[in-house]
């Protein structure tokens, strides 16, 4: 049975990860089958920097990402604090309600996005771009925050809080002197959650980006229904190792933390 388990195990990452592989690969060919490796360039790399709709795209999604990640790690965060202090029945009642834009399907979200933004905008003489993309990449980001920090808190002694008030602390100091180094490694899992998935949302950011701000997965949906092009194998691999060493930074933060508690309660 172990045999037969590490079997199936390695036929599962073979289809997860082999055509990714493949993509990497192809690339590097100098021409542009992708079926056959002529031989190995940057070529398809250079070009890609050169192209200025990508770049821009690329720039769009970055400042995206980053500004939705702050805003929902402060705002995530402090709804976790909140609902923490909450008593049992309502805690579990608001937990249950964050967790819907994790559980909706996201074409879901992304469509009641889009008609939200249209009710406003046919009223407040606005349009969707920059403003409509952050708002919705800030809606489903938060509920990831959340998720990581609760965990955290629930943790945490409660009366170190408690402490660090009849100390001298008022509450704001007690929070960021005490709270807050504590629940840190959740904060910071909630932020790189947050910007890995604005990094490459594409189904809610289709809906609510309009047609002057377009972020890099809109940009590739829209070139590869042409023809796909070798630069869309090189920029999909760059994705992909940006993607990897932010989990990789994740996974680190979280066995460090884990190792600090054990060794904390030895």
């Amino acid at each position: 049975m172990k045999k037969l388990s590490k079997v199936y195990l390695a036929l599962v990452m073979m289809f997860l990860y082999v055509p990714i592989f493949v993509l990497i690969v192809f690339s590097f060919n100098t021409t542009k089958s992708r079926s056959v490796m002529s031989g190995f360039t940057f070529d398809w790399y250079i070009k890609l920097f050169k192209n200025e709709i990508i770049m821009s795209s690329l720039v769009n999604t970055i400042i995206i990402a980053i500004l939705a990640s702050i805003a929902s790690t402060i705002l995530g965060t402090a709804a976790a604090v909140g609902i923490n202090n909450m008593k049992k029945l309502p805690r579990m009642v608001v937990l249950n309600i964050t967790n819907f834009p994790i559980i909706n399907p996201e074409i879901v979200t992304g469509v009641s996005l889009m008609l939200l933004f249209v009710f406003f905008a046919a009223r407040m003489n606005f349009e969707f771009g920059f403003v409509t993309l952050l708002i919705a990449h800030i809606t489903f980001d938060v509920p990831y925050v959340i998720l990581n920090v609760m965990p955290k808190l629930q943790q945490m002694d409660p009366f170190v809080y408690e402490a660090a008030q009849d100390l001298g602390c008022n509450p704001l100091q007690a929070f960021f002197k005490v709270v807050l180094p504590e629940i840190m490694p959740g904060v910071v899992s909630g932020f790189l959650i947050s910007f890995t998935f604005s990094l490459d949302d594409f189904i809610i950011s289709y809906f609510t980006c309009g047609s002057s701000m377009q972020t890099l997965p809109v940009t590739i949906y829209s070139m590869t229904r042409r023809k796909v092009s070798p630069e869309i194998n090189a920029l999909s691999t760059i994705i992909f190792l940006v993607v990897v060493v932010i989990l990789v930074i994740k996974n680190v933060l979280e066995i460090k933390s884990n190792a600090k508690e054990k060794g904390e309660r030895r």
